[in-house]
């Protein structure tokens, strides 16, 4: 039982692997649904939900679709980001994955257009938006806690755990993917065997709230909250706000995630429409080589995350990232071979490097923001870069290869990449900083 601490008590063991039991959970979940559609939007959801056009125009349109997802993020960074930071850390955990989970869930439920018409792309673009809405302050709160509860020293490799959900949830959604088309082989997958995928969301909505409801708060922000109402209340503007009228850290945080959040798409979402469309790959060789991959980037997390412990997090993020920009024009070149253990070479190799760059991030995010406003600011980094990043990647990136061909999709890569290098340079050094800081 973790006990209401004072300032300076650290939480028990058992305390502790509850919290980062209940962040895994929603991080896998989050991840596993925007894996799911993205392999699904390249393969299936393109034919049921935008008929007509070709296929280029259905593929975009079923990108664009996951893109409005990301559109709702940084609104729910916003509202969730200020009720934590007012509120608790906990409360958030536990409404943004109900709402998280029952949104996947009703996607596998979804009439088609040939059954509905529009209704049926209207209820998909509803959905997307609540999903979008809820991860808007999941993954927020689940960096949080860890870091908050975690031990300072090993900050960065604990923090890095639930940043590690988005290779572990793409892992299991393209094993979901690889099974159920073995199951349902041929027509009966694209008619109704996709359904089932986002129907797992259902075990996993209860195995993660049974957890999360059990979980208490973070002890820093009962440090911080105890502090706060010793002030008026009138004094307390929004968390937002305040974080915004500090926009060095904000801006610091948006330009390190956004090549790194566009190379996570281009290894793990754009890469299955570019191999399979332009090189005739088999969708299910791109679909194992992506799952190998995020096994490897599940593994440059956590290193990453434990190195920056040990040599700062800016040195831990700089030679990943930089490894990053090199690593772009060779990985093209490896997906036009048309070999398949080539292009398993290319994938893995980027989405290491990716993962190492990844791991710090957390510990960092977390650690440019005094307490008060520090899921407010943590949020607007996270959620805020997916409009610049996240949301549009994988859309550009096959607007720009099929309008001018792909050095300009390597250009787009390497150009990102480069601001991530220069954000991470011009920052301060975070690493050992006391987050137990109120003022």
């Amino acid at each position: 039982m973790v006990s209401r601490v004072d300032h300076g008590t650290r939480p028990s063991t058992t305390g502790f692997r509850r919290v980062l039991a209940g962040s895994m959970a929603g991080s896998v979940l989050e991840w596993y649904d925007f894996a799911i559609y993205g392999v699904l939007a390249a393969t299936v959801l393109g034919p049921l939900f935008f008929p007509g056009g070709s296929g280029v125009v259905q593929l975009l349109l079923a990108l664009a679709t996951q893109g409005l997802g990301f559109i709702a993020r940084p609104l729910g960074g916003v509202v969730f980001g200020h009720l934590g930071d007012k509120f608790g850390r906990k409360p958030m955990l536990v409404t943004t994955f109900l709402l998280l989970g029952t949104s996947t869930a009703a996607i596998g439920l979804l009439p088609t257009y040939h059954q509905i018409g529009i209704w049926a792309t209207v209820l998909l673009v509803v959905l997307r938006m609540t999903q979008g809405f809820a991860l808007g302050g999941e993954f927020g709160a689940a960096v949080l806690m860890v870091s908050e509860y975690g031990e300072p020293k090993r900050r960065g490799f604990w923090a890095s755990w639930p940043q590690a959900g988005a290779p572990l949830g793409t892992v299991l959604a393209t094993v979901v993917v690889t099974v159920l088309a073995a199951v349902f082989p041929g027509d009966a997958f694209d008619a109704w065997g996709w359904r089932v995928a986002f129907l797992v969301a259902v075990p996993l909505l209860v195995i993660g709230f049974w957890i999360r409801r059990s979980v208490e708060e973070s002890p820093v922000f009962q440090a911080a909250q105890a502090g706060a109402e010793q002030r008026a209340a009138g004094q307390r503007k929004s968390s937002v706000l305040e974080a915004l009228s500090r926009p060095r850290a904000v801006l610091h945080g948006l330009g390190m995630r956004l090549g790194e959040n566009i190379a996570f798409y281009i290894y793990t979402v754009f890469v299955i429409a570019y191999a399979t469309r332009y090189f005739g790959y088999a969708r299910g060789d791109v679909v194992l080589a992506v799952t190998f991959a995020s096994v490897c980037q599940f593994a440059g997390m956590i290193g990453g995350g434990h190195w920056s412990d040990r040599v700062g997090r800016k040195t831990a993020m700089l030679v990943p990232a930089v490894a990053l920009v090199v690593w772009a024009p060779v990985f093209f070149w490896m997906v036009q071979t048309s070999s398949v253990p080539v292009l398993w070479l290319g994938v893995c190799v980027g989405a290491f490097f990716h993962g190492m760059l990844a791991g710090p991030e957390a510990a960092w995010i977390t650690e440019l923001f005094p307490t008060r406003y520090r899921y407010a600011g943590s949020s607007l980094v996270f959620q805020g870069s997916s409009i610049i990043a996240g949301a549009p990647a994988p859309l550009i990136a096959v607007w720009l290869i099929d309008s001018f061909g792909v050095g300009t999709v390597i250009g787009y890569l390497v150009l990102t990449m480069a601001i991530t290098v220069v954000a991470v340079a011009t920052s301060r050094e975070t690493t050992g900083v006391d987050l137990d800081r109120v003022g």
